[in-house]
């Protein structure tokens, strides 16, 4: 296969499932089998996280998820408990494999509408699957919200019943689950929230079918982590010298707006940049002076300083955001770096300084990247993609996904659309959902140390798309390391753990 380790990390939308069952049906594992293994994960799974689960109620919807359902009931009892299951169609009136798991279970199985939770230890949601496209309402909206309210623990068979597997949307009422077993590969719902909180821990099964069917599939998405990444990266060489890991810039607003760019650059440093400037106008200077060691200093005022300071080729990456300040000088420097054919993150100020002409940023990126690969990377969290893309936050048919996808293309940029399900995308398509990270991220000046780390990436020659996940992951990582009370002066010191961790797996040497 091209590249084994992403297409161990590809997402696949209910359709490239699908062709996933057809391909691996179609050479010779009949539906059927695939349903026995899916339901066989699915009770290893329970019985492993509810040993002591003894009267189990198991919901069965109309489709292959319900089939699945009827499988998991036989195979409880078979075990030794007590299983029940309640039906949202008539076992005579499935088709296909779901019928034939209904005729090979015996046990009790009574109507959707006389369903309750007294009884019971645990419940196993076998009502929807990942391809739900509509609200969930009637018999089975009652059903999830009984469930919910429960307190049960819940185990949902491939994905939550209620949970867009393309978006992650609520659709109307959706299960809240503990625990959720998928098969072969992870939806984007597993990731995007509100799907990714609704899911409880996830683990995926294997159920025979073979990776090579990605071959055909081609898949786009993927989850973010070093797979992904790892092998385009730069790591130290024996012989090297500072500047074979590049020279990223971090661009800083005035004396009382300094602590940003600090931020940026101490990230920029610890995550792999050889050497880290920052320039700040005079009237920063000193304020800046007083703080930094191995980091460097240069005097930029103006457009006319920038200029002359281009003239070094030796800087690489560029962050313009952080601390900036909103106006015609960020709007000036940006296009200033691009144009001198240099990567750019553009971040915060930097982003919010485009709100009234973003087609000048578009037009600037385009041309910079000509028909080879995009130097511009875009980090706004919700409120800045707002104001960059308003007319594509507004249209509520998108997902996360989708949206962070058009902007992508749009502004002919790698696009890191910020927030617990960090979505990064190309405008050739690909996308990164990131999975790893905690809520203590959600702090002032994370995001400043993100954009360091991503320029970091940049500096030392990363692809774009790798330089982005790269960042987005370690950021989590960092943050991970660290725990509790996390600050975002924390995060630059946590990152040498995480090249560690990068290291051991085999990043490829520097090139």
């Amino acid at each position: 296969m091209a590249n084994d380790g992403a297409n161990e990390r590809a997402l696949l939308d209910s359709r490239q499932m699908g062709e996933a069952d057809r391909l691996t049906i179609a050479g010779g594992l009949p539906g059927i089998v695939l349903m026995e293994r899916a339901a066989g994960a699915v009770t290893s799974a329970l019985l492993a996280a509810y040993a002591s689960g003894r009267r189990i109620a198991v919901l069965a919807g109309p489709g292959n998820n319900g089939g699945d359902g009827y499988a998991v009931a036989r195979l409880l009892a078979e075990r030794g408990r007590e299983a029940t299951l309640f039906f949202l169609v008539a076992p005579d009136h499935l088709t296909g494999d779901a019928a034939l798991a209904a005729n090979a279970y015996h046990g009790p199985a009574r109507p959707l509408d006389e369903f309750t939770t007294t009884g019971f230890d645990l419940i196993v949601d076998g009502l929807f699957g990942a391809g739900l496209a509509r609200a969930v309402e009637g018999q089975a909206a009652a059903a999830i919200e009984a469930v919910n309210a429960s307190g049960l623990p819940v185990v949902a068979i491939d994905l939550p019943s209620g949970i867009s597997g393309a978006s992650g949307a609520q659709l109307g009422t959706a299960i809240a689950a503990d625990l959720t077993v998928t098969f072969f590969r992870q939806k984007p719902g597993h990731l995007l929230e509100p799907g990714r909180g609704a899911c409880g821990r996830t683990v995926v099964a294997d159920i025979g079918i073979p990776a090579s069917v990605l071959d055909t599939i081609a898949p786009r998405v993927f989850a973010n982590g070093p797979a992904l990444f790892r092998d385009r990266m730069a790591c130290p060489g024996d012989a090297g010298h500072k500047y074979d890991r590049g020279h990223a810039v971090v661009f800083s607003g005035g004396a009382t707006q300094t602590g940003a760019a600090r931020l940026a650059a101490m990230a920029a440093l610890r995550g792999g940049a050889g050497l880290v400037t920052v320039y700040a106008p005079g009237s920063a200077l000193l304020a800046h002076a007083a703080h930094l060691t191995a980091i460097m200093l240069k005097r930029c005022n103006d457009a006319d300083d920038l200029a002359a300071l281009l003239e070094d080729g030796r800087t690489n990456a560029f962050v313009l955001g952080p601390g900036f300040g909103v106006g015609d000088k960020a709007r000036a420097y940006s296009t200033m770096v691009l144009a001198a054919g240099r990567r750019l993150v553009l971040d915060a100020d930097g982003i919010t300084a485009f709100q009234d002409d973003p087609e000048a940023l578009y037009a600037a990126a385009c041309k910079a990247g000509g028909d080879g690969e995009t130097p511009l990377v875009l980090t706004p969290h919700a409120g800045e993609f707002r104001r960059l893309f308003p007319d594509i936050a507004a249209d509520e048919t998108l997902s996360k996904l989708d949206r962070a996808q058009a902007a992508a293309i749009r502004a002919n940029a790698v696009v890191i659309l910020k927030g617990r399900d960090t979505v990064i995308a190309t405008p050739g398509g690909r996308a990164a959902i990131n999975a790893n990270g905690t809520p203590w991220l959600a702090t002032a000046g994370s995001g400043d140390v993100l954009a360091g780390i991503v320029a970091a990436q940049l500096a030392q020659g990363t692809p774009t798309f790798e330089a982005a996940c790269a960042g987005v992951w370690m950021h989590g990582r960092a943050a991970e390391h660290f725990g509790p009370g996390l600050i975002a002066e924390d995060l630059p010191d946590m990152l040498p753990k995480a090249h560690a961790e990068l290291a051991a797996g085999g990043a490829s040497p520097s090139r």
